[in-house]
């Protein structure tokens, strides 16, 4: 029996999903899908291509629908092409953008922010997350521009309308049968749930289960794969914590990465899709480099979920936390999780971060500058320096800036000095002023990051870097780990792992207080 994952969501007053788990019918005997965007962005380039085939001599079976007329086709190869199509008159794509973040874990504390002020709002990701005010809601630019001025009358300044008149837009067609056709919906099947996709500038990869192909809220269209969940994670562990990697350590990213699955089925709701195929969820590539070890951890670990008090924790992980993880709020913003702490990332009680807490600057640098005995030791991202002058800095401040929206982004022409001015307790940075031609600007957690290229992680100190003269020319970014360090270290895993540890023994190490249950007994939040 197939069945589509559901889950509880507790809603607000306004619509905006919160608390989640998944109901799941009493027998563990069905299957469970959920729908993958594999090609988020297809339309988006003129040139955009995609190559559809089947892997055997069984062809793929096309279904769409043409002027109310639901049509089938067969064929082996099915090729996906972009045409502009021009319009008769121009036409308004408008949307009131409400914040932008780096994170859509930020970007869902905003929206639910804006939900408790009143408005209808949708976590979007055009590029990077952004919530709007809902477009289906505030419908006509009339509603929009109200709205807004609603808004800065209250003293919002985020808050701005980002409008285009279209004169074409990107219209999908293919060929079967010498007939060409154009299509905004396209179902595509193989009977032995297995299709071959070749898009632009992607490798060629095998999807298991179905392939649909629909417009987002982007003007462009995304190629979605509904896939058994247990066969998502097949393209999903190997390429997540290595295909060398030591087999409790891959047992443990198999329960992490089916628990973040299910977690977060929510992402896309905007495009009517659940997860993406990039690092913004979890890397998945199909099943065109699956490997034994991970498929046995896989099946070893069955529908295993990690849980804090009967619900489905929120799973993250990274590569390397730099000797000490986060907390979930050094991060983004958005409810404490209990299970999410910050730990010393070493089994050797070699820094205690009680008496040295790592936001005095001072315990910070010392810590840095330990670099023996921590789970990541040797590691290529578990210490690391990184140096660039005041223009490459000024660069990449006025690129984020125009990325954002910010009101000076074409005015700041110079930088004239960075200050990290709040540490969290685990060193992460919580705020950074950079000093500017035209001000102060503030960048936030993992907005740092965002704003410039050398940083890894926001676990780093600045090191000013002057002239033979004396004069500030650029800063060294001293520090450790990449990625957000929240959770589970992939690298810290590996080495536990080798040291014997059980794939329960490195969860619990990473995520204390949780355990490890079937997926039949979580249960609906009340």
């Amino acid at each position: 029996m197939k069945q589509t994952i559901k889950l509880a969501l507790k809603v607000g007053a306004l619509g905006l999903l919160s608390a989640l788990a998944v109901i799941l019918p009493a027998t563990g005997s069905e299957e469970f899908y959920i729908d993958v965007g594999i090609v988020q962005r297809f339309g988006e380039n003129a040139e955009d291509e995609i190559v559809l085939e089947s892997p055997d001599n069984a062809p793929l079976r096309v279904e769409f629908e043409e002027e109310g007329n639901a049509i089938a086709l067969l064929t082996n190869r099915l090729t996906l092409e972009i045409e502009e199509r021009a319009l008769e008159k121009p036409q308004l794509r408008e949307r009131l953008v409400l914040s932008d973040h780096a994170t859509f874990e930020t970007a869902e504390s905003s929206a639910k922010s804006w939900e408790e002020r009143g408005l209808l709002v949708e976590v979007t990701q055009p590029g990077r997350w952004q919530v709007w005010a809902k477009t289906d809601i505030y419908r006509t630019p009339l509603l929009r521009r109200f709205l807004l001025a609603s808004l800065k009358e209250e003293g919002y300044e985020i808050p701005y309308l980002q409008t285009e008149f279209l004169e074409e837009v990107p219209i999908v067609t293919f060929e079967i049968n010498g007939e060409r056709y154009t299509v905004e919906n396209l179902s595509i099947q193989h009977e032995g749930e297995r299709i071959y996709v070749d898009a632009s500038d992607e490798p060629r990869r095998l999807y298991p289960g179905s392939l649909q192909l629909q417009p987002n809220s982007y003007g462009n269209y995304t190629l979605v794969n509904t896939v058994e969940v247990e066969d998502y994670l097949r393209g999903v562990v190997p390429h997540e914590i290595g295909h060398q990697a030591p087999f409790e350590a891959v047992k443990a990213q198999a329960i992490i990465a089916r628990t973040y699955a299910l977690r977060n089925l929510h992402r896309f709701e905007a495009d009517d899709y659940e997860l993406c195929a990039t690092v913004h969820c979890q890397v998945y590539w199909g099943w065109s480099e699956t490997n034994d070890r991970s498929d046995r951890a896989i099946q070893d670990t069955a529908r295993q979920i990690l849980s804090y008090d009967n619900q489905l924790v929120d799973a993250l992980y990274s590569s390397t936390t730099g000797g000490v993880t986060a907390y979930f709020d050094d991060i983004w913003d958005g409810s404490p999780r209990p299970y999410l702490k910050s730990i010393v990332d070493s089994t050797e009680g070699i820094w205690d971060l009680e008496a040295n807490p790592l936001n005095e600057e001072e315990n910070f640098r010392q810590f840095i500058a330990q670099e023996s005995n921590f789970n990541e030791t040797g590691s290529h991202a578990f210490r690391w320096q990184r140096e660039s002058n005041l223009e490459e800095l000024t660069e990449d401040l006025t690129t984020y800036l125009e990325r954002t929206n910010h009101p000076d982004a074409e005015a700041v022409t110079e930088i004239k000095e960075m200050t990290v001015t709040a540490r969290s307790r685990s060193g992460r940075i919580l705020e950074m002023e950079v000093e500017t031609n035209q001000g102060t600007i503030t960048l936030e957690k993992t907005e740092v990051r965002s704003a410039f290229d050398p940083p890894r992680s926001t676990l780093f100190y600045l090191q000013p870097v002057e002239n033979d003269e004396g004069e500030l020319t650029g800063y060294e970014f001293i520090g450790g780990g990449f990625g957000h360090g929240v959770g589970l270290s992939q690298i810290g895993a590996h080495h536990l792992a080798r040291q014997g540890w059980a794939a329960s023994e490195i969860l619990s190490f990473y995520y204390p207080e949780t355990e490890i249950i079937p997926l039949e007994e979580v249960i609906e939040e009340e």
